[in-house]
């Protein structure tokens, strides 16, 4: 079923409407009157419409049922990835956005080369929350993930140590494994922390564990900036029976 992310706002009256970007969309798809799709307002809501008017660059549809988005992980999970080189934490965002991920955090860390300043990071957080939710519409996704940035590696472990599982992965672990970390129940937050190109340092490997942070291994084998988290997200769907 075709769906559209409009405000929640939108989602209050008996009737919808799609403007802008959406009535296009709707435009090149050729919905026509009688035609049922989905509105969503991104942060967990949706409700399942009629077409009731496509005429005239006009798109009317009403509302049959309101309910809570029936594509959504029940375990909310954070990908926290350290800055990585050109294009590869968008990548991440699509896929992880796509694999079910809450929200994508990226964050500096000693050995990361990329470091975007204030005025560039702003234009690139623009863009990849477009990526995010593009990725959300063509998925089904009812949520749009939230991208988010952070000042310093601190930051990051504070904010990550507030789930109730918060995991980061370094390639010298060998006695803890992600199937370990993740054999206990009756957790509903995640927090999954991966390093740049050059991995994360030793001191910061300690400061982690000091925040109350598990730190496990990905397996033997060493996996890419882009794979790791990746890797873990799938890992913790499956392990929460979403696959």
């Amino acid at each position: 079923m075709v769906r559209f992310f409009v405000s929640a706002e939108e989602l209050m009256g008996e009737d919808a409407f799609l403007t802008g970007e959406n009535a296009q969309h709707a435009k090149v798809l050729r919905l026509k009157a009688g035609e049922t799709v989905l509105l969503c307002d991104g942060e967990g809501r949706e409700a399942l419409c009629q077409i009731t008017q496509a005429e005239g660059g006009q798109w009317r549809l009403q509302v049959m049922e309101r309910r809570k988005s029936q594509s959504e992980a029940a375990v909310a999970v954070s990908v926290y990835m350290a800055y990585p080189k050109g294009d590869k934490l968008e990548h991440v965002i699509q896929k992880a956005t796509e694999l079910g991920a809450r929200e994508i955090v990226a964050f500096p860390s000693a050995r990361c080369v990329s470091r975007p300043d204030e005025k560039s990071l702003k234009k690139k957080l623009e863009r990849w929350q477009k990526i995010a939710a593009a990725a959300a519409e063509q998925s089904g996704r009812g949520v749009i993930p939230r991208v988010v940035t952070l000042g310093s590696y601190r930051e990051a472990l504070q904010r990550a140590a507030q789930a109730d599982k918060a995991l980061l992965f370094y390639e010298n672990e060998q006695a803890v494994t992600l199937k370990m970390a993740l054999s206990a129940d009756g957790y509903e937050s995640v927090s999954l922390l991966t390093g740049p190109e050059g991995g994360l340092e030793e001191a910061e490997v300690a400061q982690a564990r000091e925040a109350g942070i598990q730190v496990c291994t990905l397996g033997k084998r060493i996996l890419r900036c882009e794979t790791a988290p990746l890797c873990a997200l799938s890992a913790v769907m499956y392990h929460t029976g979403e696959f």
